[in-house]
């Protein structure tokens, strides 16, 4: 059994997409650790271009098991739009789909206060996606969070993403005076497709325990780079999580010992999405030339 994680060594856009999905193919199994659908990785197969946001890069690869760890926070309108999406392409990735019980999930309230805050943060903004990924964040830190495996008892989970909801939306209406979410609007989509999600549920430590008794090769998918790292990255114009290779023990359950390799992916050049500090910015013909031969465009915003 071989375990390897994979991580961004520079602001993230380094790449790591192709390199994941290349090294799959001597993979059984292929595991997102961190972030949510502010990421972006995007590969290109056959002349067909994908962008996957939620799901491991590994999930174009056939009979590959794709797991997303706990801690990575899960919009599930965003992920169930990227299943379909592989799907409507003959990529089934539905059966192989294991998610950590514990991952807490996004939120159109924590869309619409990332929105509100950016807004009025104004020339100081962050340059966040916008998706909601902070709040989503705030409320496990502040452990309010409703999390996947939360849908079993669903009379509970109607309860408290009411009470969720009204908490953000009393920010959302009487502090930054914008838009409120609909409750109702997000429960009865959730409802619609819960025994699917349900189904993608799993104890992701357990499920990694068993791949080590088969000795499988397990390789960890990390998002975003590590300067941008929320402890370690250029703060506060940062993501909102571990974006370092120890959080694939972390957010996984997988033993730091059970870890072989890390392997860092950078390019000979350096982009950032966002604002915060970047000296080496070309805004001439050098740096038009770079961004174009390159294809620097954010596969997410």
């Amino acid at each position: 059994m071989t375990c390897v994680v994979i991580v961004g060594l520079q602001w993230g856009d380094e790449g790591k997409g192709k390199i994941v999905d290349h090294l799959t193919r001597y993979s059984d199994a292929v595991v997102r650790f961190q972030g949510g659908h502010n990421a972006g990785h995007t590969i290109c197969v056959d002349g067909k271009q994908h962008i996957l946001h939620l799901l491991p890069s590994g999930a174009l690869q056939k009979n590959i098991e794709c797991l997303i760890g706990g801690g990575v926070v899960v919009s599930l309108r965003a992920l169930l739009d990227e299943v379909q999406q592989l799907s409507s392409v003959g990529i089934d990735v539905s059966s192989r789909l294991y998610i950590s019980d514990t991952c807490p999930l996004v939120f159109e309230c924590h869309r619409l206060l990332d929105k509100a805050r950016e807004q009025k943060r104004g020339k100081s903004a962050i340059g966040t996606t916008a998706k909601g990924i902070g709040p989503a964040y705030e409320d496990k830190v502040a452990r309010r969070a409703m999390r996947l495996g939360d849908l079993r008892d669903w009379d509970a989970f109607v309860l408290q993403t009411t009470e969720l909801f009204e908490y953000h939306n009393f920010l959302l209406k009487h502090y930054y005076h914008s838009a409120t979410a609909d409750c109702a609007k997000e429960l009865e989509f959730i409802a619609e497709h819960k025994d699917m999600f349900i189904s993608w549920s799993a104890p992701i430590p357990d499920r990694l325990h068993g791949l080590q008794q088969q000795n499988a090769n397990i390789l960890f998918e990390g998002a975003q780079g590590t300067l941008l790292d929320i402890d370690h990255g250029t703060y506060p114009y940062v993501t909102s999580s571990n974006t370092i290779a120890s959080n694939a023990s972390c957010s996984t359950g997988m033993a730091m010992h059970d870890i072989d390799y890390v392997l860092g992916i950078s390019k000979a050049y350096t982009t950032r999405v966002g604002n915060g500090a970047f000296p080496t910015e070309l805004n001439n013909e050098i740096g038009e030339h770079l961004s174009t031969r390159g294809k620097e465009k954010g596969a997410t915003t």
